[in-house]
Formats: structure tokens, C-alpha cells, sequence
């Protein structure tokens, strides 16, 4: 079978750059993209171990929004500072993981790859130094006049979690207690937080706006070396699968996917949100970074519509894919979110209801029941619901649905790295992850997706999505 790109037609609030990741800054000698010649040494299996005793911590969609509207230089700077220590943090959290899987997990070929990327991008941000200011740029950064924009407190604030952990004074500064790499510190929970009250009037040196292009450079490399993660986890499972160590534990393998690919997200919203704050700041009125204050719900359900509908048509060869009927309770919906992750969802759940339909009344049927997009707006939520007759799912299977690698696909596709190296982009059918990674990105800013199906009629979807954009990240 061919493997298939979705197409994604930009709308107003659709946007997709590709960035140059190339950049002056030049990382450690043995680090680079492709992990040709990077090994980890003792003493970075060490520092992994130091920083996943840190708990991450989580930022809302609104806080990221608040705090990237117009940013000065001075306060990218501090922004910088956060992404340098947090997301190490949490990628030694996935190491850790990847490391003690059970039932020989860990042993897989393609786990070990996906664990070697990470503790690389964690040696890569780590490695990172931290630039010489005055005194003068100290005080601006870390002590600013009352004139100063409070960009918004945002951080934290529950208890420390008792492992003993306390900020420590590095170079930069009393008020800057990042952690440095040379001194082996890091800040507590309680006082790392995704802020900055800085100056934003004023001309920042050369060194404040280095150090921003550095880390932006690095963050570029870092996303692109892990795009191919989530194909590479799929076939890590395959080989576990047929393994001589494999057993049928759903339990177990589901919830480190769940923590895995819930983390991915969280990662990758961060340095998409950075990488975008940095490069187009102020370039269009209704974005900040990489999230539309003003999406548009009905533009974004019609692009993944039309592209599930063409991806279907490609699939089986049809000269007209099941019409999607569309209709909403109000002319305009539009919130605070991010399109890519909308577009996925709807594409993912729209796809599984053309095939159902298609393979419920055959190729070769003269007409199909048409599937329906339903958008609601509450107080609270925007509800969307995909409702088709594809004949339904058995209630012995509706739980297996959301398991990875489930699917009623009769083969699993190839996992060839020019399909699979991003997560907007996939087959018709054949890998399992299209509904669990989808309800994850749905629960990433506090919303959810549910699945009730009537066997020998047809398939309800409601995608519940958080308008206030106050839920925090889900963090584990």
C-alpha cells in the first residue's frame, strides 16, 4: 500500500513554517542531529539521574499567551532561561522511563533509539552556556523598577514535594538561580516558574540577544531530531510484540504510552511556543507564538474534513469519498487554541468514520450515508461531535479503541520515516494511534474526547475542548 501525506490547506488561523535549523551557535563536539557518534558518558547518566528527581512544571494556554503577546528581548531572555531548565527536567524524566520498562521493553532496538535522542537533546540544553552581563543588565533582568511590565505570575505554587531540594545563588545573579551546568544546581518547584518582570523599554545588549538565538537554534535542532519519535516508539512495540519476551499486558504498556506521548506534547508545545515567540514576534495580530487567539472552529473542521476525504478517496481509489456534513450552533466559534492540534483531532476522528463507512457498505457502493460534524459552543466548552453509519464497533472491542497498536486494519503499513516524521501526518489505517493520541492532545489543555458506539448502526465521537484556557499542562 502507499503511504500517504495529509495535505493541510491553510486558513486564517492555519499556519505551518518550515524553519532553516541551521544557526551560529555551535553545540557540543559530539552532539549532533542525527546521533551518528554522540555517546552518553557516566557522567551524564549521572546529571539525567540528578534532574529527574525534579518535578516539571506545568503552564495553561493562557499563561503562554499572556506572557508571548509582544516580548521584549529582556524578557525572551528570562523565557530562555525557563525552556534551558525545564525542559531538561523532563526529558530526564523520559529517560529514567525508557530505561526501566518491564517485560524487556527497554531492550527493544527502536526504544533504546528514541531514549538515545533524548538524553542527547538533554546533554545539548545542558550544555548551553550561560552568557557574561554586567552588573547594570543584572539588576534590569532580575531587579527591575516599578515601571517594569509584569509580564504574569504564572509559576507553581504548590508546596515543594519534600525531596530537599533549595534554591541555590549561580553566577548570574542573587535573583537568578537558574541552574548551571557547571556547579550542578537547579531551582525548586517553588520558584521556577514560566514569568519575568524585566525592563521593556530599553536596548539589550548583544550578549541577552545571543543567548536567545542560541537556545531558539538549539530548540530547532532539538525538534527536528525528534520528529520521527512517535513512528519509532510504534516500532519499538512491533518488536516487543515479536519478541520472545512479549507478553499481552495492555495495562502496563498503556500507561507508559499515555505518559510517554502526554509528555511529547508538553514538550513540543514548549519549543514550538519558544522557537515561534522568537521568530515572528508581532507578524500577525491574532497569533502569539504558535497558539490563534482567534481560531476560527468551522474553518478548521472544513480543512480536516475536505483532508480526510481526500486522503479516503486516495486510499481506496473512490471518484467521491461519503459527503461530511457540517453544521454549528452559531455562525462564528472562535477561542484561544492551538489549529495544528485541532486539526489533527478532527482529521483523525473524521478519517475513522469515512472508513468505516466505506468498508461497512463496500468500494463499490453506488451511495454512502453521509457523516456529520456537529460544533456547539457552551459557557465553558466547544463540543464537537462526528457522528456516522459505519456499522459501529462490538462492546467487547469499544474499550481496545483507545490502546495503542489496535487496529482493525487488516496489515499494518510500513513505518517508511518520510511519512512518519511528524504527528500530522499518517495512512487511512493500519497503526492504532490515531484515537488514544488524539484524546491525549484533547486532554493536554483540559478538554477530552469520548466514544459511544451502537454495533449495527454507527459511531458517535464528542471532542470536548476547554474554552477558558486556564487548565495547566497534565504533567507526570
Amino acid at each position: 500500500m502507499l503511504s500517504l501525506r495529509v495535505l493541510i490547506r491553510p486558513s486564517r488561523c492555519t499556519r505551518w513554517r518550515r524553519y532553516n535549523h541551521t544557526s551560529p551557535y555551535t553545540p557540543p563536539a559530539d552532539s549532533t542531529t542525527s546521533g551518528a557518534g554522540w555517546r552518553e558518558t557516566p557522567a551524564l547518566t549521572e546529571k539525567i539521574s540528578h534532574y529527574s528527581h525534579f518535578p516539571a512544571t506545568g503552564v495553561s494556554l493562557q499563561q503562554m499567551v499572556q506572557f508571548g503577546g509582544y516580548p521584549s528581548d529582556g524578557t525572551l531572555f528570562r523565557a530562555s532561561q525557563f525552556i534551558v531548565e525545564e525542559l531538561p527536567i523532563r526529558l530526564a524524566h523520559r529517560v529514567k522511563e525508557l530505561e526501566s520498562l518491564p517485560l524487556h521493553l527497554s531492550d527493544m532496538p527502536s526504544i533504546n533509539r528514541v531514549k538515545e535522542w533524548y538524553a542527547q537533546s538533554f546533554d545539548e540544553l545542558t550544555s548551553i552556556p550561560l552568557p557574561q552581563l554586567s552588573d547594570s543588565v543584572r539588576k534590569k533582568l532580575y531587579n527591575p523598577s516599578k515601571r517594569a511590565k509584569l509580564v504574569v505570575p504564572v509559576g507553581n505554587t504548590r508546596p515543594k514535594s519534600g525531596l530537599g531540594i533549595q534554591a541555590e545563588q549561580s553566577p548570574l545573579g542573587e535573583q537568578d538561580d537558574v541552574y548551571n551546568p557547571n556547579v550542578n544546581r537547579i531551582r525548586s518547584q517553588a520558584t521556577r516558574q514560566y514569568f519575568a518582570t524585566v525592563e521593556d523599554d530599553i536596548q539589550w545588549p548583544p550578549e541577552v540577544q545571543r543567548y536567545n538565538r542560541v537556545v531558539s537554534h538549539a530548540l530547532q535542532r532539538i525538534k527536528a531530531r525528534h520528529d520521527g519519535v512517535v513512528s519509532t516508539m510504534a516500532q519499538g512495540v512491533l518488536e516487543w510484540k515479536s519478541s520472545k519476551f512479549y507478553q499481552p499486558d495492555d495495562d502496563v504498556l498503556q500507561g507508559f504510552l499515555d505518559r510517554f506521548y502526554m509528555s511529547r506534547i508538553g514538550i513540543r508545545m514548549l519549543i514550538g511556543q519558544h522557537i515561534a515567540i522568537n521568530m515572528d514576534r508581532g507578524i500577525r495580530d491574532d497569533y502569539v507564538g504558535i497558539i490563534c487567539t482567534n481560531t476560527n472552529v468551522k474553518e478548521i473542521a472544513q480543512a480536516a474534513i475536505d483532508n480526510a476525504r481526500f486522503i479516503c478517496e486516495d486510499w481506496y481509489g473512490l471518484y467521491e469519498a461519503p459527503k461530511v456534513l457540517l453544521h454549528s450552533n452559531a455562525e462564528n466559534i472562535n477561542f484561544m487554541y492551538v489549529p495544528g492540534h485541532l486539526s489533527h483531532m478532527i482529521f483523525e476522528i473524521v478519517k475513522n468514520s469515512l472508513r468505516a463507512v466505506v468498508e461497512s457498505y463496500g468500494v463499490d457502493a453506488d451511495e454512502y450515508p453521509p457523516v456529520k460534524v456537529i460544533i456547539a459552543q457552551g459557557d465553558e466548552d466547544i463540543a464537537i461531535k462526528i457522528t456516522d453509519e459505519g456499522g459501529g464497533i462490538p462492546r467487547r472491542a469499544s474499550d481496545k479503541v483507545w490502546t495503542y497498536m489496535y487496529t482493525t486494519a487488516k496489515e499494518t503499513p510500513s513505518l517508511e520515516p518520510d511519512v512518519s516524521h511528524s504527528d500530522f501526518k499518517a495512512p487511512m489505517a493500519g497503526y492504532g494511534y490515531g484515537l488514544p493520541v488524539s484524546r491525549l492532545y484533547a486532554r493536554y489543555f483540559g478538554g477530552d474526547l469520548k466514544l459511544i458506539s451502537m454495533e449495527g448502526y454507527g459511531t458517535d465521537v464528542y471532542l470536548h475542548l476547554n474554552r477558558l484556557s486556564t487548565a495547566a499542562e497534565p504533567l507526570s
